[in-house]
């Protein structure tokens, strides 16, 4: 399609973690307009403001164009360009080097959260033969409750937004859609069913863009979602509200969950959670009630020490409520591409024991993890101490740790202790400063992929042609494969498009098809459980879970107060007073992207904090003034925003914040950087190693009386 020099490609939005169908305007070689696709599937034509603002990045002065080596000290900001071939020569020398003289464990590799070359890094690192692979979310985001739905389902759950029987009533617990659009389940189809009109009950700390659409907000406690999930349980069954033919036919384990969750009274649930008794019983009752329902959780669950138990806890009530894989609830994925190759097999048995963490965190690490992984803070305590064993190489593609990892003075540390450090990225952020190699990556306008949305699920397939070329920018798959090739790894015949041509092959498609159609959307089958029971041991769903007794952890779920909270550390609280939650997500940004682009940063110019009004008059605090958050671990500098929208208690800050406009302070990396007040330290989450990001004690005060 063309018009007035002006050429218009179909293509898919990979901005943040991607799904919404778009249309590629392009002049001169150039992208010059992004809009949504009416004919998507998942958006129908929406679009959010950083895939508008696409143009913008793409085209955007700063970015890297050609490949860098370090010139000076580790951090001081000097390159030389090098040529693509001297670049991959040297550092897949250094990788041999270091594989051969160390092992290959001791070569890390990092990746930013759901990245199109998410699983080819996964099975980079197979073929390398190193266990000591991860991304920032892991046990803080998404992988808990995918393991748990698959313990628990046989497989992952998405919300039928898109049949046409609406959902009746959602349930938004932790999670804020409308804005952050997450997994291929954008905020266009949230906004659908609820203007089509449906019951809705938020449950968040924060009264989020989301809750304000929702006819009841539950400020519940952080940390304290498992106490309100029992509770609600409780209610379901002592009530006789739960879907009594679903549960009789199609789950195990009722009566032990009955028993164990007798004495987890609502009143009991109060004094935790700090909801009141009504209030839960009331919630219960209109979720039960009211069918077809979805429970449309969010990372908000998963980010403290009792991750798995609280996946579990809210997991069961679906099942309770027999909203499973009928039109308008919560349905199984079609899984409709051919499982991605990552090699898993080309990891010798003797290497994953060595992978930081297996050992401790079975569901995160270990052999019945979904996607084997490394505990995050073993890593950075590994590069910065060197135990139980020093990781001397670093490969981040589309990572900046120094902003996304929990304690970043370790990360620091870490960082400059490294061997080699090589970084793919769109931009210089704070972690590329540290590299030795700085590889210029492609953006989504200039990739190739195919993606199967919502994540996991793979209900829908899309295809993502490359558009235009950005000078020496290259896809990170690409990078891969060249350094696979050179290192002679297993499966290097393969690139990245064989792989693709792999995937569509139970479609009947190939890649040429795809590329033609762009989207395949098979119709949904509901209740597929009917035809060969759940995929699980015994072929229900799991209400008490055989197979985390096997490996150790609790059948059933159990509540544990947050390690650092006003309860089980009073003394602490006296001097931090407040409750922090951090990642609250804003639409200009996609977590510590885009901060160097002018028209997303204008609309959203400063690190805020929301502090309620109660709090802010208490402290003399005013609207927009800058002010100083502290934990135990360290403090920053943010800018008050006073609301009544959220927990008394709760101070919810924005997270990702640095400053590209500040080269000569390593970009402001310790002024509002939210994970300087975050806990890496144990406990962790038994099965996951989940840390503390949420729910713990925190103080603010006016920078000017902080000074003084």
């Amino acid at each position: 399609m063309k018009d007035k020099g002006i050429t218009v490609f179909k293509s898919v939005c990979r901005s943040c973690h991607g799904g919404c169908g778009v249309r590629v305007f392009v002049k001169n070689g150039k992208v010059v307009n992004v809009k949504g696709d009416p004919d998507s599937p998942l958006n129908k034509g929406w679009m959010c403001i950083k895939g508008i603002k696409s143009p913008d990045i793409a085209n955007h002065q700063d970015r890297l164009k050609r490949p860098l080596k370090r010139k000076g000290a580790r951090g001081d900001n000097e390159w030389q360009e090098i040529s693509w071939q001297t670049a991959l020569d040297e550092i897949a020398e250094k990788i041999d080097v270091l594989r051969r003289e160390w092992g290959p464990e001791t070569i890390a590799i990092g990746q930013g959260t759901g990245r199109h070359h998410y699983l080819h890094v996964v099975r980079f690192a197979n073929a390398l033969g190193t266990p000591n692979w991860y991304e920032p979310g892991l046990a803080q985001c998404f992988i808990p409750r995918i393991t748990v739905s698959h313990l628990t389902y046989g497989g992952f759950v998405v919300a039928d937004y898109y049949s046409e029987t609406n959902p009746e009533c959602i349930v938004f617990w932790g999670h804020n859609p409308l804005i952050s659009s997450a997994d291929g389940e954008p905020a266009a189809a949230v906004k659908r069913v609820l203007r089509k009109g449906c019951r809705t009950i938020a449950i968040d700390p924060r009264r989020s863009e989301t809750a304000k659409r929702c006819e009841m907000w539950l400020p519940v406690r952080p940390g304290t979602d498992a106490a309100l999930a029992l509770a609600m349980i409780h209610v379901m069954i002592k009530r006789r509200l739960y879907d009594r033919e679903f549960v009789e036919n199609w789950t195990s384990g009722f009566n032990e969950l009955s028993e164990h969750t007798a004495t987890f009274t609502p009143s009991r649930a109060e004094g935790i959670t700090g909801i009141k008794e009504g209030d839960i019983v009331r919630a219960t009752e209109i979720y039960s009630s009211v069918k077809p329902a979805v429970l449309d959780w969010g990372l908000g669950i998963e980010q403290n020490a009792n991750s798995l138990q609280t996946v579990r806890a809210l997991a069961l009530l679906r099942a309770l409520t027999g909203n499973i894989d009928i039109p308008g609830g919560d349905i199984l994925g079609m899984n409709t591409l051919k499982a991605y190759p990552v090699l898993k097999d080309k990891l010798p048995p003797e290497v994953s024991k060595k992978r930081l963490g297996a050992d401790e965190f079975k569901l995160l690490g270990g052999w019945r993890a979904y996607m084997p992984s490394a505990h995050i803070p073993a890593i950075f305590r590994s590069m910065a101490e060197g135990a139980p064993y020093k990781i001397r190489g670093l490969l981040l593609f589309g990572n900046n740790p120094l902003l996304t990892v929990a304690n970043p003075q370790r990360v620091y540390e870490g960082l400059k202790n490294l061997d080699m450090l090589v970084v793919t990225d769109l931009f210089m952020t704070p972690a590329a400063l540290m590299a030795d190699y700085l590889l210029p990556a492609a953006f989504w306008t200039e990739s190739e992929h195919l993606q199967g949305f919502p994540l996991v699920a793979e209900n829908l397939v899309m295809y993502q042609p490359p558009i235009v070329k950005t000078e020496e920018c290259r896809q990170d798959e690409s990078i891969i494969d060249e350094l696979s090739k050179r290192l002679k790894l297993p499966g290097s015949e393969m690139n990245y498009r064989d792989i693709f041509e792999h995937q569509l092959s139970p479609t009947g498609l190939t890649l040429e098809d795809i590329k033609k159609r762009r989207y395949y959307y098979p119709p949904h089958e509901y209740e597929k459980f009917k035809k060969k029971g759940f995929r699980t041991l015994t072929k229900k769903v799991e209400l008490y879970s055989t197979a985390l007794k096997r490996m150790g952890y609790p059948p059933l779920p159990v509540y544990s107060e947050p390690p650092e909270s006003p309860v089980s550390s009073p003394k602490l609280s006296r001097k931090f007073p407040y409750i922090l939650i951090t990642g609250s997500r804003r639409k200009e940004y996609f977590h510590s992207e885009q901060r160097q682009v002018r028209s997303l940063r204008r609309l959203n110019p400063k690190p805020l904090a929301e502090v309620h009004t109660k709090v802010a008059k208490e402290k003399g605090i005013e609207e927009g003034e800058s002010i100083i958050v502290s934990s135990p671990r360290g403090e920053i500098k943010m800018n008050a925003k006073v609301t009544d929208h959220i927990h008394p208690l709760v101070v919810s800050i924005d997270h990702g914040w640095w400053f590209p406009e500040k080269p000569d302070k390593s970009f402001g990396l310790w002024e509002s950087n939210a994970n300087i007040l975050t806990n890496d330290s144990p406990p962790y989450d038994p099965a996951f190693g989940s840390y503390q990001l949420r729910g713990i004690l925190c103080n603010i005060e006016k920078e000017q009386k902080k000074q003084a």
